[in-house]
């Protein structure tokens, strides 16, 4: 796996016209190559690279990737640069992480099929518990889980079609049950909403003494 920084500068973050979820996707989505089919793509089969967008102020805006691949080069140098480095295999070997992700917090009605959203902080985190152990390969402790930034962000797709995406900032210690799940995890992402930047596990390993 690639881990990969892309530094966008003021001029690039207004030329590249980076308002919402859609634009930042349309624009990390312009920097890979397209190795699905259609068929694959109707299927849900992953594109092979995750992103989480790190914000911007007036230094321009920081975007976080991880991919299978290298990204293409095509940036315009004058809108910033990408950095990109390898991921060892040890680094997914320890024990316990340090851990923030971005989420998009869902449940489906067993009555009606609807993708509904998850509300309350309290709620969330039981959410992220909950499926981090039945899921996703590690456990969390809820006394040292932080949901920060629950918002409903609404744009609109290529299509012209009204998105509206659910999103909450989860951080804290996870510890590590299934590996084989938890590489999964971190190499595909967790949840739904990866397309617009959700599920971008972002992991630094807890060293004991």
């Amino acid at each position: 796996m690639i881990a990969s920084l892309l530094q966008l500068n003021p001029r690039g973050v207004q030329a590249l016209k980076l308002t919402d979820p859609y634009s930042i996707h349309r624009v990390v989505y312009g920097l890979f190559e397209d190795v699905r089919s259609e068929q694959q793509k109707q299927d849900s089969v992953s594109s092979g690279f995750l992103f989480a967008d790190k914000g911007g102020d007036a230094r321009g805006r920081q975007i976080l990737m991880l991919s299978d691949r290298e990204p293409l080069r095509n940036l315009n140098q004058d809108y910033g640069e990408i950095r990109s480095t390898g991921i060892a295999h040890s680094f997914l070997e320890h024990e316990t992480y340090r851990f923030e992700v971005i989420v998009n917090p869902v449940y489906r009605q067993n009555a009606t099929g609807k993708i509904m959203p998850v509300k309350g902080r309290e709620s969330i985190a039981q959410w992220f518990e909950d499926r981090a152990v039945s899921s996703w390969g590690f456990k969390v402790a809820l006394e040292q889980l932080s949901v920060d930034e629950v918002i409903v962000k609404k744009f609109n797709d290529k299509k012209s079609r009204e998105v509206t995406l659910a999103q909450a900032h989860v951080s804290g210690v996870l510890s590590v049950i299934d590996r084989e799940r938890f590489q999964k995890s971190f190499s595909l992402g967790i949840g739904r909403a990866k397309t617009f930047g959700c599920g971008l596990l972002q992991v630094t390993p807890v060293v004991q003494p």
